[in-house]
C-alpha cells in the first residue's frame, strides 16, 4: 500500500493545502493530513480546533485520513508505514529549503521519499503564515481558506 504523510502545522488549513491533497490522491493508496504538534512553536489555532477542520475538509475523501504527531516526521512515518512524504512548492525559497528536508528525511527515514507539486498559479501566494496575519489583523481570510471552515475575526 502507498501511504504518503503531508505534514503541516495547518494553523489554519489553506485553499492551497486542500489543492495539493486532491492532486495527490491518484498517486497513493492513502494520504495522511498530520499536524505536526511542535512545543516550541506558537500556534494561533488549537490543536483540537486543527484536527477538526481537517476532518471536516476532508470528510468526503476516503482515502486520506487525519492525525497528529510530536518529533521527528520520519519517525512518525516510519511508525504507520507510509514511504513517501507529500509536500508543496510555491516558489524557489520552498524549493531550496523542502530540497534540504526532504534529503535528512531521507537519511534518517530510511530512504523515504519526497514527493513535491507545484502549487496552482492561483495559489502560490497562500500560506498558513499570511492567512494567520489576515486573520490576527481582524480581515477577513475567507477567500484563502476552505468553505467547511469559519474563523471569527471578532474577538
Amino acid at each position: 500500500m502507498k501511504i504518503a504523510v503531508f505534514p503541516g502545522s495547518f494553523d489554519p488549513i489553506t485553499i492551497g493545502h486542500v489543492d495539493l491533497v486532491k492532486r495527490a490522491l491518484p498517486l497513493f493508496d492513502k494520504i495522511v493530513v498530520a499536524v505536526g504538534v511542535n512545543s516550541i512553536k506558537k500556534n494561533l489555532f488549537s490543536l483540537d480546533q486543527r484536527l477538526e477542520w481537517l476532518r471536516q475538509v476532508f470528510a468526503e475523501y476516503p482515502s486520506v485520513e487525519v492525525d497528529y504527531f510530536e518529533n521527528l516526521t520520519a519517525d512518525y512515518c516510519k511508525r504507520i508505514g507510509a514511504r513517501y512524504l507529500l509536500r508543496g512548492l510555491r516558489n524557489a525559497s520552498d524549493f531550496d529549503y523542502e530540497k534540504t528536508i526532504s534529503q535528512l528525511n531521507h537519511i534518517i527515514g530510511d530512504g523515504i521519499e519526497t514527493v513535491f507539486l507545484i502549487s496552482q498559479p492561483e495559489y502560490s501566494h497562500i500560506s498558513s503564515t499570511i492567512v494567520r496575519e489576515i486573520i490576527v489583523g481582524g480581515a477577513d481570510a475567507a477567500q484563502f481558506i476552505p468553505k467547511e471552515i469559519q474563523i471569527s475575526t471578532k474577538g
